[in-house]
């Protein structure tokens, strides 16, 4: 071949190398020789190893090894139930958790409640609360006042009620609800009760400023006809930071040793999946038992649910195991070869509604990921939780939360703060720090990377108890742990990825203004010096922010700081490809010098013959090679690079579709973007890393 050397053979972490190996022998022998042997050797120039080929397609076989034991064994017409013993907790997960046919309706985890400022009967409980009913309803039917004024009247009545019978405020939610329709009875009824949302919104009312900020931001959550959105504050940085930025603060440079690092997110197991259920239902979570189509009734299936997953599905076991099966094969790696260290930004539980959530749901999915994780991945995997993984979802609780409800999600802290430790990524201390920081750490991994790790339910929207003290950005401390943590890198002259989940700006709607406002103030302060990179996930989608100096006062190449990268997920819900992504990245900056990305076609699994074939994962782009703008071959992709690729899209508007294209990681459900409108307002959107930068980009 060009009298170029043969790429070596490779050992891959995959169930089935002999099958592998073959395929690849007669995939390099046929015609396509040439191709082959170009993807295999791709980007040696630059120092990384070897990819791997263009496409792999799974053996239709389940790899049964990888759990011990099942309930129920795979088949071609239904999902495994494995039999799952968690070790942290020594304890054997039952059947009826994950059968898609035993579903549980009802949470019965603990409820927690404000303490109330008196003890009173339950006659004179239930007199104040139809005395607080009467007297919203007098508010909310007199005309007069304005919507947001009324909504923080309400607001102080039922906070009156907290104080004195908080464990009545939940059905008196869900009975104001109903009456003035400000949802559906079945959204009102998921929404309020106690084992849902209703003790957590019975704390948040108990301690807001009900008729100040806070008041005006539960408010807009409600609804935004209520309260509009309050602005961002700006954070205050007087001695926020315990030493000044050193003048002339620069990056270190690169050792020229280039490494493999995985990065995964929004894994969204469905252990609950059902094979040919209804995949194309009306509303909620599809594949499941009980879900029907628009216009169809039971048991009418409109689009029977494929083994390996669906556009409005969670992954299934099926899907998810065979994700992780390719990425060996893919990427050029294996048990000898392994990557250097991977990442996880968050989300591993499904998309049921609350009422079907429980601690023990949880517990199991963030077991049995990482168990596989650990099969099929190996190398050090650095997690973070996302908005899922906690029950009830996306809730925590500062540690400063009044009345000692401030240590309510330790359950889940704890728990993944073992498997890390015990699955040999984290050591004891930093399982420590997981345990005291929310399930965030700082570790140093064995190249001399700091990696922080942030809960970012913190600044999420819907964490509920975010929504009293607003005017503090961080009352959970979060923000105040990574600024620790970005001093004692700055002063030990180390380099830091921060990872988290739900993302500070693109357009704006996930988090809340002030506290992405610190954290872009954070980035700028440490940046570009120690930190190198920020990883995100929960979009689903193939993304990435650029973080500028001085708040973005000046959107240039010259002010571009760091770039925010948010990870393609596994799960194809909604109307997405599945996909995952590797970075090239150098052992000396930590920089990254090109960014891989593999997709499977969902909209192909309909048409698998599960007796004979698995799904194909294909290589999707090459980030360096897409976008091909005037950049030096050894610079990295840097935010610099990535402000230049932002220009050149606004010169050539079909670079935007490109990436619109890639955004859903091919997915034929993808909307297009060919309009100047579309592309000016991604175009804002990739230069906005803070809410208050993405709500006033245009709408596209």
């Amino acid at each position: 071949m060009d009298g170029k050397k043969e790429p070596a053979e490779v050992s891959y972490n995959t169930p089935y190398p002999g099958i592998y190996t073959i395929t690849m022998y007669l995939f390099c022998s046929l015609a396509v020789a040439v191709t082959c042997y170009t993807l295999l050797t791709f980007g040696q120039s630059t120092g990384e190893s070897a990819l791997g080929p263009s496409a792999y397609t799974v053996n239709a076989r389940f790899p049964t090894s990888v759990f011990s034991s099942y309930y129920i064994p795979p088949a071609p017409t239904k999902e495994p139930q494995p039999a799952l013993h968690d070790p942290v907790l020594n304890i054997t997960y039952p059947l009826n958790l994950t059968n898609p046919d035993t579903i549980p309706e009802i949470d019965d985890d603990p409820v927690f409640y404000p303490r109330p400022a008196v003890n009173v009967s339950n006659a004179t409980a239930a007199a104040l609360v139809q005395a607080a009913i009467a007297n919203i309803t007098d508010i909310i039917r007199t005309p007069g006042s304005s919507n947001c004024t009324k909504c923080r009247e309400a607001l102080a009545i039922a906070k009156s009620v907290t104080q004195v019978t908080p464990q009545s405020v939940p059905d008196m939610l869900v009975f104001l609800c109903e009456k003035f329709k400000f949802s559906s009875n079945s959204s009102c009824v998921e929404s309020y009760p106690a084992t849902n949302f209703g003790a957590i919104w019975t704390q948040v009312l108990a301690f807001a400023d009900v008729g100040g900020l806070d008041g005006r931001y539960i408010c807009n959550h409600l609804s935004s006809s209520f309260c509009s959105q309050p602005t961002t504050l700006p954070s205050n940085t007087t001695g926020l930071f315990p030493k000044p930025k050193p003048a002339n603060a620069t990056a270190p440079k690169p050792s020229g040793k280039r490494v493999k690092v995985l990065h995964l997110s929004d894994f969204h197991l469905d252990p609950r999946y059902a094979v040919a259920s209804e995949a194309n239902c009306s509303s909620g979570l599809c594949c499941r038992p009980g879900v029907h189509a628009t216009g169809f009734t039971l048991p009418q299936i409109q689009l029977p649910a494929p083994l390996y997953g669906a556009f409005r599905c969670d992954t299934p076991y099926y899907l998810g195991l065979a994700a992780l099966q390719a990425i060996g094969p893919l990427t050029g790696t294996s048990a000898k070869e392994p990557f250097a260290w991977s990442v996880y930004t968050g989300d591993l539980v499904s998309h049921d509604s609350q009422n079907q959530l429980s601690r023990a749901y949880v517990e199991y999915t963030e077991y049995s990921i990482y168990d596989m994780f650990k099969a099929y991945v190996g190398s050090p995997i650095f997690a973070v939780l996302g908005n899922h993984d906690s029950n009830p979802e996306a809730i925590d609780a500062p540690h400063s939360e009044p009345d000692g409800l401030g240590q309510q999600f330790s359950w889940n802290y704890n728990h993944v703060a073992g498997l890390w430790q015990q699955n040999g990524w984290i050591n004891s201390t930093g399982a420590n720090q997981a345990r005291l920081h929310y399930g965030a750490y700082s570790v140093k991994n064995q190249y001399g990377l700091r990696i922080i790790t942030l809960n970012t339910d913190f600044w999420y929207k819907s964490n509920f108890l975010n929504y009293y003290n607003m005017s503090n950005p961080d009352v959970s401390g979060m923000q105040a742990f990574l600024i620790q943590e970005l001093q004692a890198a700055e002063d030990a002259g180390e380099r830091v990825w921060i990872l988290g989940h739900v993302l500070t700006g693109w357009d704006g709607t996930n988090p809340l203004p002030n506290p992405t406002d610190l954290f872009y103030q954070i980035v700028d302060r440490y940046s570009p010096h120690v930190i190198a990179n920020v990883f995100f996930g929960h979009t689903h989608e193939d993304e990435f922010m650029i973080y500028y100096a001085n708040n973005a006062s000046d959107i240039s190449r010259a002010k571009a700081l760091t770039t925010g990268w948010i990870g393609p997920s596994v799960t194809p819900l909604t109307n997405l490809n599945s996909g995952f992504r590797m970075y090239e990245v150098d052992t000396g900056s930590f920089d990254i010098y090109n960014a891989y990305t593999w997709y499977a076609n969902v909209s192909a699994f309909g048409s698998l013959d599960p007796n004979v074939t698995g799904p194909t994962y294909k290589f999707e782009y090459s980030t360096r090679d897409t976008y091909k703008i005037d950049w030096p071959a050894d610079a990295p992709l840097n935010a610099t690079y990535w402000h230049a690729v932002t220009e050149a899209m606004e010169k050539d508007i079909s670079l935007v579709s490109k990436f619109n294209t890639f955004e859903g990681k091919t997915s034929v459900q993808s909307p297009n973007c060919t309009s100047e409108a579309c592309a000016k307002a991604k175009i804002c959107y990739m230069r906005s890393g803070s809410v208050a930068l993405g709500l006033s980009c245009p709408k596209g």
